[in-house]
């Protein structure tokens, strides 16, 4: 009976004592943030914030980050055009005039060569590769690098799985035809099409469906089955191609003014980077669940054909690719320090996937 009581002590005092410690822990936390000075942020969003999944998975960040500092730290979100326009974010963010701001870092590159790298790399193989890299392979460490010359933190934010290539209102079926296209489409892959012989512009995305639907432009690429069926994008085209050799997987980008951030302590900064986690795998789930669901939709409720870009025209993008990844790594300094840190982490990454991915069944 002695022994049955001291192996009870002995098991149950120390879950005990942590439950103790874990609930003084915990009003310990509560305390100090009760104790410390209110902050109320302002957000702004580089899409429309009433967008699915990207308005609402921001407007839940800054929920989360609200709830994780017991109200000290309160993020307003205002979506494309209520505090600055859609494509000023960054510049916006950069001059204090907001303190944070959410987009794809691949909007910059007019500013920062490298920024894309950031995003989406055409050809490559998905968002978790980047993210791995970000977390795990140097990347995030780069990242801070980029970004510190203009007074400003990045962080992931959100993520999409493989997109589609776009909508077309013409057959694309040798480069020819590509000549002369005026299609929406951003990053590496707006200078890779103009290369081609295309005529790409960056058009906001809540001005997709306008521009597509009225002829001002001939094609658009914007994200993939959800969210192009909810703007309408199946009633403005007759041509549906994949696959989304221009993004695999891209990244969403929380922008932070640099003052703003230092100016946090860093239990608040934490509780941002663990809701900036949180939010980038939620978008990922919602948008693969979606995605599944709404490409159904589009086969049944219009009269558009589903195709795939012809062989020839994908190694030909490729092929234009992988000449300007070495242009913009030769022009540019961090360019060619990211891109070599991206592609070594590949190589390996991929070398790993290769063999224990199951390839068939």
């Amino acid at each position: 009976m002695k022994r049955r009581n001291f192996l009870k002590k002995t098991i149950l005092y120390p879950a005990a004592v942590s439950a103790t410690a874990l609930a003084s822990s915990l009003t310990a936390r509560s305390s100090a943030f009760a104790q410390k000075k209110k902050y109320r942020w302002r957000l702004a969003l580089g899409v429309p914030r009433t967008l699915p999944i990207w308005g609402p998975g921001i407007e839940r960040f800054a929920k989360l980050v609200k709830e994780l500092t017991d109200s000290a730290l309160n993020i307003r979100v205002y979506g494309a055009g209520e505090l600055v326009p859609a494509m000023e974010t960054f510049d916006a963010v950069r001059s204090q005039k907001i303190e944070m701001g959410h987009s794809a870092a691949y909007y910059w590159q007019g500013k920062i060569p490298a920024s894309p790298f950031f995003t989406a790399v055409p050809f490559n193989t998905g968002a978790l590769e980047t993210l791995a890299w970000l977390q795990a392979g140097g990347g995030q460490e780069l990242y801070e690098e980029l970004m510190q010359p203009h007074g400003v933190v990045a962080l992931a934010c959100g993520a999409t799985p493989a997109q589609m290539a776009g909508w077309f209102n013409k057959r694309i079926e040798t480069q020819e035809d590509l000549k002369g296209l005026k299609i929406r489409i951003a990053g590496f892959a707006n200078r890779i099409y103009k290369a081609a012989g295309a005529s790409p512009v960056l058009v906001p995305g809540g001005e997709v469906f306008t521009s597509l639907s009225t002829g001002v432009i001939d094609a658009a690429e914007w994200v993939g089955p959800y969210h192009d069926y909810t703007i309408g994008l199946h009633k403005a085209a007759k041509y549906y191609y994949g696959p989304g050799w221009q993004e695999q997987g891209p990244l969403l980008e929380l922008m932070i003014n640099k003052k703003a951030w230092e100016s946090l302590p860093k239990p608040f900064q934490n509780a941002i980077r663990v809701a900036a986690n949180d939010t980038t795998l939620w978008m990922l789930n919602e948008f693969n669940a979606k995605n599944a669901e709404y490409l159904q939709k589009i086969r049944m409720s219009s009269k558009l054909e589903i195709l795939r870009l012809p062989d020839s025209i994908l190694t030909l993008l490729k092929q234009l690719s992988s000449e300007i990844m070495q242009e913009v790594a030769a022009r540019d300094p961090m360019a060619e320090k990211v891109r070599s840190s991206l592609l070594a982490f590949q190589k390996n990454y991929q070398d790993c996937y290769s063999v224990t991915k199951l390839s068939s069944h």
